[in-house]
């Protein structure tokens, strides 16, 4: 007898292994729907907030600084209209603790489309930047040395798309544990370099979020 249960028991986890699938479920979420929270590391509910109140903060900044004439009004006085200057967005760099994944593709299109929707700044489409880096074999952190960045400069120009801004963004983290507890704090920093007067400027947002390895903890730690 406790042979044929053995057999039946081996027979049934050989024919879930071959077949058995576990059941998986989908809905589109609508717009009032909150992001979900991922478990084990940072996701959208992480990282939509940090890029618009990073951009946010940073065009904030530069929205009346940013000024050119533009033709005259009907008293054939010179009017000023919000002038727009061209951006670079060079890329996203990760350096926390995580392996952003495909987000890291998110991040860079979200900040490029909010500050190419803005009055201040243009951006350049990021194929001409990723073309210009393959042909010019520059990384990210060349563009801070002045021959790095005049190549850059001059390979863009020649496809007809001059800039005045380089823009980089960096994701860092810091952990702190408490057994099998942890808090993790998120930092998106923009960084807008000056290339006609070396000058920079920099901006950027930070979440705190805590992993809990049981419920229990979860509620423990609230209090």
């Amino acid at each position: 007898m406790r042979g044929q249960w053995i057999a039946v028991l081996i027979s049934t986890v050989v024919s879930c292994s071959n077949g058995c699938r576990a059941h998986q479920y989908a809905r589109v979420l609508d717009r009032d729907d909150s992001d979900l929270v991922g478990s084990h590391e940072a996701g959208a509910e992480t990282w939509k907030p940090l890029i618009n109140e990073s951009v946010e903060k940073l065009l904030g900044r530069h929205c009346t600084e940013v000024m050119q004439v533009s033709g005259t009004n009907e008293a054939g006085m010179p009017v000023q209209v919000p002038g727009r200057r061209r951006v670079a967005f060079v890329g996203v760099e990760n350096a926390s603790a995580e392996d952003i994944g495909d987000f890291k593709e998110q991040i860079y299109e979200h900040i490029d489309s909010a500050i190419a929707s803005s009055d201040v700044y243009s951006t350049i489409s990021k194929r001409f930047i990723d073309a210009t880096m393959k042909q010019t074999r520059l990384r990210p952190e060349d563009l801070f040395l002045p021959d790095g960045r005049r190549s850059f400069a001059a390979t863009l120009e020649q496809m007809d798309q001059p800039f005045d801004f380089l823009l980089f963004a960096k994701i860092t983290s810091g952990t702190t544990r408490s057994n099998d507890d942890y808090q993790r704090d998120y930092l998106l920093t923009l960084e807008m370099v000056d290339i006609h007067t070396g000058e920079f400027d920099k901006e950027s947002a930070t979440i705190r979020k805590g992993y809990h390895g049981s419920i229990a903890s979860r509620i423990f730690k609230r209090r």
